[in-house]
């Protein structure tokens, strides 16, 4: 199923549009401004929930304060584009549920909206003998999470859905597909901005407080006690606040009073692209077969909607948490992350990992050594290095990725009015919707909407 819309020139129009209603934070006209609530953060998290809020609650006032100039830049901006179905996480659990919900929203709200996307599926391929116990437990896996259309093919059913594609079997999730998730992400603002709802571009928040008197000037009275200050200097007042700060969410947590950890820890993944006159080798998703022992998915071939093909990421430690290049740089970050003892466990875990990791963003050769278990005929003449992106990893002190949503509010009465979204483990983009619609339900049960 293709749509034919032109992703680029959709997505430049819809943020022309949204930048064009949002109010900018540079100047006096939001000194005193008030809302019942303010959700710190234009990310797709924070905007999926902010449209949910909006629709539930449309004689509420709403805004959404975003440090950057453009909403969705980050983490909404730079990721693969994929469609998660729900394979591989815990039956029963939270992201589980939540992603299977998520990826029948996404279809159905795409479809609403005539949003570009395709549904040009995966294949989890098993290239070793060892492997193939994985993948039957991991369809069994899929089974269980309800996901659906899921199969099981043999060496002659991986050719016929990928003609270059070499394995022994593979799991088929063709329910699984592509899309331009920034886009999305705009048009959940649009979404919010049509209901009534504002948005604040340029404002970094860096504090948040109760008030003690009126502003001056202010006809409000004490009715929007919180004071959410901006880096310069702006301030925002309103009744209750929900932060989804994505790779800031623990800074933004502690402003409140809540406990250091998780700890926000950057992982930069760098993809290498496939050059375009090599784009017939790769139809759909093709993904390995996860390895247990190791943190992270692995390397695998991503169609684009914009017709490219990206392959990876790796993943390494990012040494500014939003680095997407490789010396990007940031005193404050970096120490962050080394002196927090749970990055040491987690090294030490995965010491060989982590160094072939390493080694493979280097020389990209060796990358390309473990794609071509996949696709044979791929070399290293037909790749080029490619985009990146950080991913927010929150990790606790033993050294464990955190897989599941953590929610924090803080201490006294400040942390009775704030909601910190402190953990929106991938597949967050996936399960937006549906994680906006849990979010939303927390705010109202904290603050009694």
């Amino acid at each position: 199923m293709i749509r034919t819309i032109k992703s680029g020139t959709h997505c430049a129009l819809l943020l022309s549009r949204c930048t064009s209603k949002s109010s900018r934070s540079t100047g006096a006209r939001h000194q005193h401004s008030s809302y019942d609530v303010a959700i710190v953060g234009g990310g797709i998290v924070g905007l999926a929930t902010a449209r949910e809020l909006i629709l539930r609650h449309p004689t509420l006032s709403f805004t959404v304060l975003e440090k950057e100039k453009e909403l969705a830049v980050h983490q909404s901006g730079h990721n693969s584009g994929v469609i998660h179905s729900g394979i591989y996480y815990t039956p029963g659990s939270l992201k589980a549920r939540l992603c299977v919900k998520g990826a029948t929203m996404a279809y159905d709200y795409l479809e609403k909206k005539g949003l570009p996307y395709k549904r040009c599926g995966k294949l989890i391929v098993a290239v070793e003998r060892e492997e193939i116990p994985r993948l039957k437990a991991l369809y069994e896996r899929g089974l269980k999470n309800n996901v659906r259309d899921l199969s099981i093919v043999d060496t002659k059913g991986i050719r016929e859905r990928e003609p270059y594609c070499r394995g022994l079997m593979a799991l088929d999730s063709p329910y699984t597909g592509i899309v331009d998730w920034r886009l999305v992400s705009l048009t959940y603002g649009k979404d919010f901005q049509e209901a009534g709802g504002t948005v604040v571009t340029e404002f970094e928040a860096n504090d948040i407080s109760m008030v003690t008197e009126s502003p001056a000037g202010s006809t409000d009275g004490m009715n929007f006690p919180i004071a959410i200050r901006s880096s310069k200097g702006d301030e925002v007042h309103c009744r209750y606040v929900l932060t989804c700060g994505g790779l800031y969410s623990d800074r933004l947590s502690q402003i409140s009073g809540c406990s250091p950890e998780p700890r926000i820890v950057p992982f930069r993944g760098d993809y290498l692209v496939l050059k375009p006159e090599k784009h017939y080798l790769v139809k759909g998703n093709i993904y390995p077969v996860p390895d247990p022992r190791f943190p992270f998915l692995g390397v695998h071939f991503t169609p684009r909607m914009d017709g490219s093909v990206w392959l990876g990421p790796n993943a390494v430690l990012a040494f500014k948490r939003e680095g997407y290049q490789v010396f990007d740089f940031n005193v404050r970050d970096f120490g962050d992350a080394l002196s927090f003892r749970g990055l040491h466990r987690l090294v030490m875990k995965n010491i060989v990992y982590g160094v072939g990791e390493m080694y493979r963003g280097i020389f990209i050769n060796a990358q390309v050594k473990i794609l071509q278990r996949y696709i044979p005929e791929l070399s290293l003449s037909d790749v080029l290095r490619g985009p990146a992106g950080v991913r927010a990893q929150a990790l606790d002190r033993d050294g464990n990725l955190v897989d599941d949503f953590v929610f924090d509010g803080g201490v006294g009465d400040v942390g009775s009015r704030v909601l910190h979204v402190r953990n929106a483990p991938s597949p967050a983009a996936t399960s937006s919707l549906a994680i906006a619609e849990m979010i939303a339900d927390e705010v109202e049960s904290r603050f009694s909407l």
